[in-house]
């Protein structure tokens, strides 16, 4: 059996590889350059650090600083008007997943017409587009090596992705310096989309050995990485791990997709605004016992991994991973979906649009219905 594996991207990983950033730009031979961020990457000063290793390849910068968490359509827009009128050549995106998100949508609307949100699905671009250069700054998303951009469609109220390969960034600096500033609880949030993203993948029903194998081993990075990364933010070892698993676990869920917490976690983020790792975190460990049943042997073997002691009795031990989940959360300060703002008359709405989600197409238990995703809200509420 034949199994596909779409890897891409020329990575710089590592202490200082922003340095590396002004012989990209001469290589690709562009003139007129984007910087896509949101305000606060310009205040703490990271923005202006990559203008100025940027500037070193004689370019004209355009910044456009408007990203905001969970992107939506019009922002995507607004930015790609600015883009053309610039005669934009190629992008930075600086930031977490919601700026290179950003960045994708709009690198799209640069060679192909329309509006972004006619793109939503699997392939619709048709055209190819302009070079991407990655910065992030958090370890979460691993949006930066992933051919997907999530966006908001505030009109329809859905959270909806554009899934396609060519929109996947042509290049990553990974540069571990440019978390140590990120907080608590942010770290926390993100680190906690970054273990969803190996789970959940490591599980799908698209899963396959090479996805299989990135998933499982970015979960042990995360498990000894996390904790450390937000009790000492300064913790540099600990963030370029953080950071190395991110790009590790990219390469396992852009391939195996995702599913049961991701459904749910975008109706959460498009109905409340709620940021994409808190989301995800605050449901993880309900949707794992949920799917416990179907996937027990799968479930055993991250449990494994990541060395939580088995008994050998799977009907038990397929549990003990969910059950180190939820430790974790609580660990980290991750709200429960009350503590979010969120009101229990909310739930059943949420949990008719979840049912909806084309996500959970890849969540190993099928049949899922709207009870199952409403007692799982009610437990993570």
């Amino acid at each position: 059996m034949s199994y596909n594996f779409f890897a891409s991207s020329n990575i710089n990983f590592g202490k200082d590889a922003i340095a590396t950033l002004p012989d990209i730009l001469k290589e690709l031979k562009v003139k007129k350059v984007m910087v896509v961020c949101d305000k606060m990457i310009m205040e703490v000063g990271i923005g202006t650090k990559v203008i100025e290793e940027a500037e070193k390849a004689d370019v004209e910068i355009t910044v456009y600083d408007g990203v905001i968490p969970n992107p939506t359509n019009q922002i995507v827009e607004e930015a790609a008007a600015i883009a053309k009128e610039a005669g934009i050549e190629a992008f930075i995106a600086v930031g977490g997943g919601s700026s290179m998100d950003t960045a994708k949508a709009v690198n799209v609307l640069m060679t192909n017409p329309g509006t972004i949100g006619e793109y939503g699905g699997i392939g619709m671009v048709k055209e190819e587009v302009l070079p991407l250069i990655a910065v992030p700054t958090t370890a979460g998303t691993s949006s930066e090596i992933t051919n997907v951009s999530a966006l908001i469609d505030t009109e329809k109220v859905i959270k909806y992705v554009v899934i396609d390969n060519k929109i996947t960034p042509t290049h990553v600096i990974s540069d571990p310096e440019f978390t140590l500033s990120v907080p608590a609880s942010v770290t926390a949030a993100t680190g906690m989309d970054a273990i969803t993203h190996a789970v959940e993948s490591y599980i799908s029903n698209m899963a396959t050995p090479l996805s299989k194998y990135h998933s499982l081993e970015a979960l042990k990075i995360f498990h000894k990485a996390l904790p450390v990364a937000v009790a000492d933010g300064r913790n540099f070892e600990a963030r370029e791990q953080m950071m190395l698993g991110c790009t590790i676990v990219g390469y396992g869920f852009s391939n195996a997709n995702l599913g049961m917490v991701h459904a749910i976690a975008h109706t959460l983020s498009a109905h409340f605004g709620l940021a994409h790792g808190m989301a995800n975190a605050c449901v993880l460990p309900y949707v794992i016992r949920y799917n416990a049943e179907s996937c027990p042997q799968q479930m055993v073997e991250m449990a494994e991994a990541i060395g939580l002691e088995t008994t050998g009795n799977t009907d038990t031990d397929k549990y003990l991973l969910a059950d180190e989940l939820l430790r974790m959360i609580k660990l980290l300060g991750v709200k429960t979906i009350s503590e979010q703002g969120i009101t229990e008359d909310a739930l059943d709405r949420l949990a008719e649009d979840a049912l909806h989600e084309p996500v959970l197409n890849f969540n190993p238990r099928q049949g899922v219905t709207k009870e199952d995703i409403l007692d799982i809200l009610k437990k993570a509420f």
